[in-house]
């Protein structure tokens, strides 16, 4: 009992004064694996085999910087300005055409452009998921798109894949799980082209029974494709949505295959869709920068972008081969991977008993940084896993990093065998992306 003139007891004091105020769906939202440790893990000494950072030294810096001073000086006054949600209509053009290389017959009026493809992925995921609806992604699956799905309080349901990505049969069985079980399932996420971060590609003679297994079922199909101008053979898929133009939203981006800082990205949806899209766009962000759009835009139109990409396909397939030797020679007995024909990542199992989210700040320590598996899984899995990303260090430095790292699993395996099993942890979900996890 509080005495007159006696101040009432207080009860524990969060941290954070805010706490109450916020919104039930913020509690799903956490920090990607390695963000406490990047201010460590960006030294110079630090190998980071983490994000999934573009070769920018590969660019035609010099013609690059002519061209925007050259756009600044002469279409200033529309670059510098507000712009429409839906896009500079040029650049749309040329997205199109960008498209058509993957057998993609896009028309520009169902072009959003947005801020890189993550702005996509998160107003897709608002105009289409309630709270409670499923999405189905394949397990492992990029965390950018984990986080999307978990913010606007989607439940993701998780189907394997193999060498060959994503497996029909067991899709099916995950939409017929959730038919009996009376959930609505909106869309599939799928990554078909050198996958981040499992690295595998699905096989073409899969993909129209993937899309017809969708139709069945009454599902949406969301691809995301940042990664399918840079096989290393040169060789290009059938995009999903060539296949499908009216069950296929499809997400592309210049950030894996130009420049990711400049954040230009697009969304190709079916036509009634894209007017959801462009309210959305509008809502977050009013219009998506002019100026990078006009320099995305320049460059397609006076630079050799099919040459430059060729230029990325070698440098990226060299530090590919740097990693995978270097796998070979220095990995332990029970770890193995995949062999990338494209993209950034090689997905590593380590050997029974090691946990990669816990070994990461003892490999931050002996000056290696990895993306580690559990990120990857809404549902907490993938402790055995970890992403390698090659696309960024030189040969020299991946092999020193894929060095460094069988070291520490080394250590961990010692210490496995010495003291027993770690103990159990609590899972952890889907994390907001960052630049080390991208």
């Amino acid at each position: 009992m509080t005495m007159p003139g006696q101040p009432a007891k207080q009860g524990p004091r969060s941290l954070d004064p805010h706490l109450r105020r916020y919104a039930a769906r913020t509690a799903g939202m956490t920090a990607s694996e390695i963000r406490a440790l990047f201010a460590v893990a960006s030294r110079p000494e630090v190998v980071s085999l983490a994000g999934g950072m573009p070769h920018l030294a590969a660019l035609p810096l010099e013609s690059l910087s002519a061209e925007i001073g050259q756009l600044v000086a002469t279409e200033g006054l529309v670059a510098l300005q507000y712009g429409s949600a839906h896009g500079v209509p040029l650049l749309r053009e040329q997205i199109c055409d960008v498209m058509a290389m993957e057998g993609i017959n896009g028309h520009p009026d169902d072009v959003v452009v947005t801020v890189g493809s993550q702005m996509g992925l998160d107003m897709v995921t608002r105009i289409f998921c309630d709270p409670g609806d499923v999405v189905i992604a394949e397990g492992p699956s990029y965390v950018g798109a984990l986080g999307s799905f978990t913010a606007y309080q989607a439940h993701v349901v998780h189907v394997a894949m193999d060498a060959e990505g994503l497996v029909p049969s067991l899709l099916r069985e995950a939409l017929e799980a959730c038919k009996r079980a009376g959930q609505r399932v909106k869309f599939l996420y799928t990554i078909p082209n050198f996958h981040n971060p499992a690295g595998v590609t699905l096989a073409v003679s899969r993909r129209a029974e993937i899309l017809e297994i969708c139709r069945s079922y009454g599902v949406l199909v969301v691809e995301d494709n940042p990664y399918g101008l840079l096989g290393f053979d040169g060789q290009t898929y059938p995009a999903l949505r060539s296949m499908d133009p009216d069950n296929v939203v499809y997400l592309g981006s210049f950030s894996k295959t130009f420049a990711a800082g400049l954040r230009v990205g697009w969304v190709l949806a079916p036509h009634a869709v894209r007017e959801k899209l462009v309210l959305a766009a509008e809502s977050a962000t009013l219009c998506p920068p002019t100026l990078n759009q006009m320099i995305v835009s320049r460059y397609l139109a006076t630079q050799d972008w099919k040459g430059q990409i060729k230029t990325y396909r070698e440098a990226y397939r060299e530090r590919r081969d740097a990693a995978v030797s270097a796998l070979e020679q220095h990995m332990p007995q029970g770890s193995t991977w995949n062999i990338p024909d494209g993209g950034f990542y090689v997905w590593v199992t380590v050997p029974e008993g090691i946990d990669t989210k816990a070994m990461l700040p003892r490999a931050v320590t002996a000056r290696v940084a990895y993306a580690s598996g559990t990120g990857f899984y809404a549902d907490g899995f993938g402790s055995r896993q970890l992403r390698i990303s090659y696309c960024y260090p030189t040969p020299e430095r991946i092999r020193e990093g894929v060095r460094r790292l069988a070291n520490v699993i080394e250590d961990e395996m010692q210490l496995h065998a010495t003291f027993g099993a770690t103990p159990g942890r609590q899972l952890s979900g889907p994390q907001t992306p960052s630049p080390d996890t991208a």
